[in-house]
Order: C-alpha cells, then structure tokens, then sequence
C-alpha cells in the first residue's frame, strides 16, 4: 500500500489512512440501521464500499481525509474520524462515526482531541466544525466534550440540502485555551 498520510496514535487507539482490511467493520457500521442513521443512511455492503473509498480518494487527492480508528488492543477498525471538507461544505469539518460496539467508552473523545489537535497544527485550519442532524444527542455531548458550541442551523450541498444540521464548532484559538487550561487534555 501506498503511503498517503500520517498515523497518530493516542493511548488506546491508532489513527491511520483507510485500508482495504477496514472495510468489513466499515461495511458492518454503515449496514446497521441504528448506527448510520445520522451518516448519510443505511447502505447494502456494495454501496458501503464506494463510501468507504471516499476517504483513500480525498486523502488523495486533499491531504486529509477521515482516519480509520484501529483499537489498539483488538487491532479491530472500530470507526472513522477525521478532517472533512467535501465540495460545498458548510466548513472545516472534523467528524466521526463509530461501530455501536465501541460506542460509549470514550474512543471517540480521545480520537477527536488528536485529529483536531492534527487539524490546527498540521492542516493550518483556524476553526473546526461539526455537522450535526439536531436529533443526535451522542453527537452533540461529545461536540460538547471536545469544547465545541452551537452556533445555529446550517446547510449541506445536495444531495443533503434538505437535511437538517446544527454547525457546533470551535476556533484554533478556543482550542489551545481549553489544551493550556487542561480542560481539553
């Protein structure tokens, strides 16, 4: 496999480009109901892997993508997570979803601190957004968790323009107060 990107590793998890062996737990996330709801949907394991491939393509073709979340202790891909900016986004995006196994146990602040903290240092962004449909409530604690607030309804480009989103979003400098006070460690 080619080399396209970095790898960032936190306690518990590995942060790494998309590999062909992840697309199982990709295929299993985004074919679960529950869990794609607020991901652009449900998808059959064949329309899963154009998806999946979306995130090798934009690494690139941008330089930053999603990465795969590798659990350090499984080897097991349990997500993405990742800077975000397809055509027409409302902004500078990190954003996740994860395997509803590897939900609530903290893997996704923990892998939200260092692509975020990868986003300001290493992509040069000034502020940091989260998309949000307004019923997700796992995703707004943990936009709160990372230190991001509400600013208000936002737009998606088609095809998604009629769905409903809440921009949650920080600025670099709001970053490194709550990194420097402790509150983001």
């Amino acid at each position: 496999m080619i080399r396209i990107g970095p790898t960032l590793e936190t306690e518990r998890l590995i942060l790494r480009v998309p590999q062909r062996e992840d697309f199982d737990a990709y295929a299993e996330m985004i074919g679960d109901e529950e869990t794609a709801k607020f991901i652009g949907g449900h998808a059959p394991r064949a329309a899963a892997w154009r998806r999946f491939l979306a995130m090798p393509g934009a690494w690139v073709l941008q330089g930053y993508a999603m990465f795969s979340v590798i659990e350090k202790t499984s080897g097991r891909c349990i997500g993405q997570l990742g800077p975000w900016q397809p055509e027409g986004w409302p902004g500078t995006e990190v954003g996740w979803a994860f395997h509803k196994d590897a939900q609530g146990k903290g893997y996704a602040t923990e892998a939200g601190r260092a692509a975020i903290d990868w986003a300001f240092e290493a992509l040069g962004w000034d502020e940091v957004i989260h998309s949000i449909h307004p019923d997700n409530r796992a995703s707004q604690a943990l936009a709160m968790r990372l230190g991001s607030t509400l600013r208000g309804p936002g737009k998606l480009p088609a095809p998604f323009e009629e769905e409903p989103i809440e921009i949650w979003a920080q600025t670099r400098a709001q970053w490194q107060a709550r990194r420097l006070s402790g509150q983001g460690a």
